[in-house]
This record gives C-alpha cells, sequence and structure tokens, in this order.
C-alpha cells in the first residue's frame, strides 16, 4: 500500500496540482482580482491583442496575437507556442511570444480547451486528443492572417505541452518546424511514472481508483478534483522539483490567477485518457521536418527530451543547458536559448 499511495502522490505532482490557500509572501487575495496580470513586461517593440478562434470539436480557445511593431508590409513567419502543463497565456508562453515577436515572428500564446480564458466544460480537464488538436487550430488561425505567411508556421512547446507539440506537428504537415523546452510526455510520466518506475500491479491500482472515480462523479453530476499535489508550505524535505515548482508557481514569480497550478487543481479523473493514449508513437513522421528539444542539465524531466531525440529521426537537434532546472525554462531570461530558437526558425522558416 505504500507503493500505491507513493506512486498516487507522483502521478499527482506530474500534473502540478496547486492549491488554493494563502501563502507567505503572496496576496491571493490581492492578486486574484488582477485578472489581466502578466508575469513579464510587453517589449516596447512589440503589440499584443486578444483574439479568439475554435479548434475542430467547437472549443473557443483564446490567445494573445504579438505582432513587431513597424513590420511593414511584409507577410511573418509565426509561431503557435502553448504551455506549461497546467499554466496560462499570461505565463511562460506569453513571455516566449513576447521575445519571439521581438524578432520579427507573429507568435500566437493560448489557452489551451478546458483551461485559462478557453471554453470547454468542465474546466480543469486535458486531453493528448484534444490539447494535440489545440495547436492545429492555432495553425488554423495564423494562416488566416493576411499578414502572415501560412506556408512558414512553426511551433513552440514547453512542458507538457512539448509533447502535445510533438504529436501536433507529426499529423499536421502545415507544421514547418518544432522546438519544444523542459519537454514532458505527459501520456508516458501517468502510464508509467517517473523513469519508468510504475509496475503493471501499481498501474492496474490507479486505474481501478480512477474508474471508481468516475461513478462517484456521475453520481454527484460533477467531476472531483483532485488531491492537492504540492504542500501548503515547503518544509525542506520535498524532492528538488516539487519545490521548484513551488518556486515558480506560488510567488509573485510566476504565479496567475487563471493558472490550475497556481490557484486551482486538475480533477480526479485527468490521468484517465493519458493511461493508454501515447503521445510520441509517431514521432518519427516529423522528419524531413526539423526538431529542436531543448532541456536544463539539472531538469528531473531532461530523459524525456533525450529519449525522443532518440527516437526521432534527422533533421533533430537537441540542446543542454548548463546547469538549469526544468523550471529555469519557463522564465529565466538569460537560460532560455532565445538567439538559438530564433536561429533555428529564421533557418526552417523561410
Amino acid at each position: 500500500m505504500k507503493q500505491i499511495a507513493l506512486l498516487t502522490i507522483i502521478a499527482t505532482l506530474a500534473f502540478v496540482h496547486a492549491f488554493s490557500q494563502n501563502k507567505p509572501g503572496i496576496n491571493l487575495e490581492k492578486m486574484n482580482t488582477i485578472k489581466d496580470h502578466y508575469t513579464f513586461q510587453l517589449s516596447s517593440t512589440v503589440t499584443r491583442q486578444k483574439v479568439t478562434f475554435k479548434n475542430r470539436y467547437g472549443i473557443t480557445l483564446t490567445g494573445d496575437l504579438y505582432l513587431p511593431k513597424d513590420h511593414g508590409k511584409e507577410s511573418l513567419a509565426a509561431l503557435a507556442i502553448s504551455g506549461p502543463f497546467g499554466a496560462v497565456k499570461e505565463q511562460s508562453s506569453g513571455l516566449y511570444a513576447n521575445y519571439m515577436a521581438e524578432h520579427g515572428f507573429a507568435t500566437l500564446a493560448f489557452d489551451p480547451s478546458y483551461t485559462g480564458e478557453s471554453g470547454g466544460e468542465p474546466r480543469n480537464i486535458a486531453s493528448p486528443d484534444i490539447n494535440t488538436e489545440d495547436f492545429s487550430a492555432a495553425v488554423d488561425f495564423l494562416g488566416l492572417q493576411k499578414n502572415i505567411d501560412r506556408n512558414k508556421i512553426g511551433i513552440i512547446g514547453i512542458c507538457g505541452f512539448g509533447g502535445f507539440a510533438l504529436n501536433a506537428t507529426a499529423v499536421d504537415k502545415r507544421v514547418k518546424a518544432v522546438a519544444t523546452t523542459s519537454m514532458y510526455d505527459m501520456s508516458r510520466v501517468n502510464a508509467k511514472g517517473y523513469f519508468d518506475a510504475t509496475t503493471p500491479e501499481q498501474r492496474t491500482q490507479q486505474l481501478e481508483q480512477i474508474s471508481q472515480q468516475r461513478w462517484k462523479d456521475a453520481e454527484n453530476r460533477t467531476p472531483a478534483l483532485a488531491a492537492k499535489g504540492l504542500p501548503d508550505k515547503l518544509t525542506g524535505n520535498e524532492p528538488q522539483f516539487v519545490k521548484d515548482y513551488f518556486k515558480y508557481y506560488k510567488t509573485n514569480r510566476g504565479f496567475h490567477p487563471r493558472s490550475i497550478n497556481s490557484n486551482s487543481a486538475w480533477t480526479a479523473t485527468n490521468t484517465f485518457s493519458f493511461m493508454n493514449m501515447p503521445l510520441l508513437t509517431y514521432i518519427k513522421e516529423i522528419s524531413p521536418r526539423p526538431m529542436l528539444l531543448i532541456a536544463g542539465e539539472k531538469a528531473h524531466s531532461r530523459y524525456f527530451s533525450e529519449d525522443a531525440y532518440k527516437a526521432a529521426l534527422e533533421p533533430k537537434k537537441l540542446m543542454i543547458i548548463p546547469n538549469a532546472v526544468h523550471v529555469d525554462l519557463y522564465d529565466k531570461v538569460d537560460l532560455i536559448p532565445f538567439d538559438k530558437l530564433t536561429e533555428f526558425f529564421k533557418e526552417y522558416l523561410k
């Protein structure tokens, strides 16, 4: 039973389930009233406009379109950006969009289905299929803009949305290049645990628990939220990656009231569809389009990028950022290799 309890904790942490109590150093009551809060400053050379578009399932997605000022009448190369898993466009994806727009790209940072300002009911759920589709819907939107060249569209996926980005690129041949940072394969980590440590018996027990929860949700006519994945406050005994998540999502550094990881929780059955729908089955079909995988040297998630790199075909590149941990690539602009991202997309979106 101890193994099952530990496995449950690990599975929950994989989704970084958050909590809503007040924490030292951050006034959540005040922060929750700032709905238009961004965790970064908009560049003086970039414009930002809120936009909406629908995915193939009819869900209305909300995003921010970033454009370089004074770009003239030329058609721009464009990037669709999302992640991390459980974050919103006002956090890391918006920061990436802002920086890449500074370097001449039209960029769209968007909230995935069922989260943030995007539509979809019930709230706080994820899907390997629908979240992959969200990227293709963003490509739909970008390709219809008069100032964007639809033949020059790429994707950036951060954290869990790195896996969705690779899956979307494999199936959607309109995507000409893809890059990921701190990539998570959400199907793998939920089906097999960290470093594939889940035993068949543990997996069966997980699925038994989730299956029984479905009857409870059906009876209550609403999905229950999962247990907390992070402590109310750090004791010092948590794994380092939990401390890192806490320092980003639950402090002024990265907190946002609409972020599931900052201020809510995923549903208790959220892992269900990830358990038997492998995201990266067709990663080889990204080739001959290029792939850039970026991970921190000290990131607990590093092996996801390394294994994806091994499974993929050329052209491909793996960048390991010295001394960086997983969340450093969310917002540490001195560590995120924006110069390499710019070089990569300018080479392949031309």
